[in-house]
């Protein structure tokens, strides 16, 4: 733990809505049913050309399953562990490895590093990615000072380290937002006029502006959402699915404004006492203006921690940073 060199800087958060405190939507989602892996931890699920899910384990594994059997094949490991995941129509899959940079997965095995530095720094805790058809690709990464394990550290610490970066299609890489409250999935509008990025630390969903008057520029898509955003995918619908993993803690929200001093102590206290993700499945689909199309949830007595998201034609197909297995259910 950094628990020497935490640097937490004081945060007022909105108060939380009241949906925050309750455990299931109305209607609440439908039951989920499990799909097990070889592995745990299928953080991110993204759906492949021919229709298969692809997800990777925390042992590194890259998975891919199809829905209508349950079959399960391993395409290749990175030796490291994967996070955010992008399959392109040609069959490529891009890979957000927390230890070894942004990968790409060719359709015959092989394994390439695109991008693990930038500016000469080691690039750590990458999160999630999309490529645009022109190969351009948008990239988050979370944390520049915590590990995968510690990412509670960083929410505790609210230092904003995040940063959402582009790369083109020669290789250079260039920062378009840092500064960012752990951030998290990436979307890119299907008119190609901005990229959106979930800020878990700050439950809201960041726009910057590719084309257009505002191009160059930030605002906020959706903010002061009930939990906690993480990955998100663009749906068959034309939304973007937003997982949160765990509603709003009442405890950090009182812990933000006050001094640094107080939330030292609670990372120097036993994993046991630090505030804990809530048990639920949740997920929910906004348009690009930021009006929330569905919001659906129900208790995570099956399925829980609920990190990664596809919507195909209705149904919903969810990872989890903790599970051993994808789940899926559908939109009621």
């Amino acid at each position: 733990m950094l628990t020497s060199t935490m640097r937490p800087q004081r945060w007022t958060p909105p108060q939380a809505p009241a949906r925050a405190r309750q455990n299931r939507s109305v209607p609440p989602l439908p039951a989920v049913k499990r799909w097990e892996l070889p592995g745990k931890g299928p953080e991110d699920v993204v759906l492949s050309p021919d229709r298969r899910l692809i997800a990777g384990t925390d042992n590194g594994a890259i998975l891919s399953i199809d829905p209508a059997t349950g079959d399960v094949r391993e395409l290749a490991n990175t030796g490291g562990r994967p996070l955010g995941l992008h399959a392109d129509a040609d069959g490529r899959i891009l890979i957000c490895d927390f230890e070894l940079g942004l990968l790409e997965l060719t359709p015959d095995g092989r394994l390439a590093v695109l991008v693990d530095e930038i500016d000469g720094e080691r690039l750590r805790f990458v999160s999630n990615v999309v490529r645009d058809i022109d190969g351009t690709i948008y990239f988050s990464a979370s944390s520049s000072r915590y590990s995968l394990d510690e990412y509670m550290g960083d929410i505790l610490e609210h230092s904003g380290t995040g940063r959402l970066f582009r790369r083109d299609p020669s290789g250079t890489v260039e920062t378009l937002i840092d500064d960012l409250q752990f951030a998290n999935g990436v979307v890119l509008a299907p008119d190609r006029s901005c990229v959106v990025v979930a800020e878990t630390g700050g439950y809201r969903v960041t726009r910057y502006w590719l084309t257009g008057p505002e191009a160059g520029t930030c605002d906020r898509l959706i903010e002061n959402l009930p939990g906690f955003p993480d990955n998100m995918g663009l749906g068959s619908d034309g939304l973007i699915w937003i997982t949160l993993p765990s509603p709003r803690n009442p405890l950090l929200d009182r812990l933000l404004p006050l001094p640094g001093i107080l939330r030292r102590i609670v990372w120097t206290l036993p994993e046991w006492m630090q505030p804990k993700p809530a048990k639920t499945v949740w997920v929910m689909a906004v348009d690009f203006e930021g009006k929330v199309v569905h919001d659906l949830q129900v208790e995570g007595t099956d399925y829980s921690m609920v990190t990664g998201v596809v919507e195909q034609d209705g149904v919903l197909y969810l990872g989890s940073l903790t599970e051993s297995a994808v789940a899926v259910s559908r939109v009621p």
